[in-house]
């Protein structure tokens, strides 16, 4: 299987990246809030409050909404510390306004979770950690700090203490919360995402080496005949050195014959074959094909059929998924086995399935729950070491089941300790235990048209 690990370490690099202009609307739309919130409490409610510091404290963030929007492209994306400091500022101009209006008396405080949530989801966790804790010590600090709020007759509008101790407990949860929220659900649809983009490149690269298959097959089924023809004449001339009539048609011959390998070979240059022959195959041949890259790696591939099928063997479509998605479970079976890897095929009317099943130690019975997740953590040490060269992060795993979950198929895990444990037969299938079913509508190929002829093999357009 090839290494996505370049690939995948690039995205880690540039996911968080955000378009300024992304955060620029967003803060117009906070600075159009705190206007509207300070022109209600001026207006409206007829409350005393710093004007001038007020208005010059939103007016910071027009000036820098301003210019980041002259100087920078509107295309730019913002690396992690640039949105680090953009954020870090927002918050701190929200802790100079709340505190200008009234700390965790007033009731806009709980907005200070705000720059933290934002933080938390685009860039890494040290630098959301370094935010996080400002915005817990500013809400500390404003419990203690902060100019009251007045009503136009000279009461000051302040909670009791018990409610503005309530208010930084609730301020404080919804910052550690929300950010640790946001974190995982950020990380998670990074790891997914990284995850997904490497099955797609695997079933491109599977899809190419299938259509390479169908032009061999098709440049070998082409030139046969013409390139017989050229060694069948070739061998005449040879053995006939003088000048006679017969030779001169066989050079006549050889000439036109090499004339028609020019042009097949011209036109599979130019466009390709695509051979109706290899969109279709029988089961077991599409197994063992996915097998075939492992079978001489030192372990013992077994093939053979369930007891309980029924009728003839299926032909199946030979689709990129199923066939690489088979291969990476063989792969994992071959790795971790000690020195056989049994590989069953069976079909019912409604089914069709396949077993791969290994000698080893198994599955690690509390990663069973985790199989076919990108990125697994807490790796058991002991399968580490068992299989040293892979860095074991389940990404093999998650491409096999999401390709194979494309085709409609349903994957289950288990160990054959356990399947197999009341089976005397079976003793040595102690292993994994990987089994792959699909409803046999979905994979049967060309069901309804078993008896109609192929066709002529179409050029490939691009």
């Amino acid at each position: 299987m090839h290494d996505t690990r370049p690939i995948a370490s690039q995205n880690l690099k540039s996911r968080s990246w955000i378009r300024l202009r992304t955060l620029v609307l967003l803060r117009w739309w906070a600075i159009g809030g705190q206007l509207a919130a300070l022109a209600v409490a001026q207006y409206l409610l007829n409350l005393e409050i710093e004007t001038a510091l007020c208005y010059s404290v939103v007016g910071l963030s027009i000036i820098t909404n301003i210019v980041a929007i002259i100087v920078f492209p509107k295309n730019k994306r913002l690396s992690e510390r640039e949105i680090f400091f953009i954020v870090f500022f927002d918050l701190i101009q929200l802790s100079a306004l709340l505190y200008l209006t009234g700390g965790l008396n007033n009731p806009f405080s709980l907005l200070i979770v705000g720059p933290v949530t934002v933080s938390a989801a685009a860039i890494n966790t040290r630098l959301t950690l370094i935010l996080g804790a400002t915005a817990v010590l500013n809400t500390s600090l404003l419990t203690q700090f902060f100019l009251p709020l007045r009503t136009m007759s000279g009461a000051i509008l302040e909670v009791s203490d018990l409610l503005l101790v309530g208010n930084w407990v609730a301020t404080v949860i919804a910052v550690i919360f929300l950010g640790v929220y946001s974190r995982w659900i950020a990380s998670e649809i990074g790891s997914m995402s990284e995850a997904l983009q490497a099955t797609q490149m695997a079933l491109a690269r599977e899809q190419k080496l299938t259509d390479l298959g169908g032009v061999v097959a098709a440049a070998a089924h082409e030139l046969g005949t013409p390139l017989a023809t050229i060694k069948l004449t070739s061998s005449e001339l040879a053995s006939e050195l003088v000048d006679q009539p017969d030779l001169a048609d066989d050079a006549l011959l050889i000439r036109d014959q090499a004339d028609r390998c020019r042009d097949i070979l011209r036109s599979m240059g130019r466009m390709g074959k695509d051979d109706l022959h290899m969109h279709q195959a029988p089961l077991t041949a599409v197994v063992e094909e996915a097998a075939e890259p492992h079978s001489d790696r030192g372990k013992d591939l077994t093939f053979y059929t369930a007891s309980d099928t029924e009728g003839p063997q299926p032909t199946i479509a030979r689709k990129p998924e199923i066939i690489h998605g088979l291969r990476n479970l063989i792969q994992n079976a071959v790795d971790f086995s000690r020195s056989q890897v049994w590989i069953e095929s069976g079909w019912t009317s409604e089914t069709v399935t396949v077993r791969i099943i290994d000698d080893g130690r198994g599955f690690p019975t509390h990663l069973l729950g985790q199989i076919g997740e990108p990125f697994m953590r807490n790796r058991s040490q002991q399968s580490h070491a068992f299989r040293p060269e892979y860095e074991g992060m389940g990404l093999g795993l998650f491409i096999a089941k999401t390709l194979l979950e494309r085709s409609g198929a349903d994957l289950s895990f288990t160990n054959g300790s356990w399947s197999f444990r009341n089976l005397p037969e079976h003793t040595d299938k102690s292993g994994a235990v990987v089994e792959v079913s699909w409803p046999r509508k979905r994979l049967e190929a060309l069901r309804n048209r078993e008896s109609s002829p192929l066709g002529v093999n179409a050029p490939i357009r691009a």
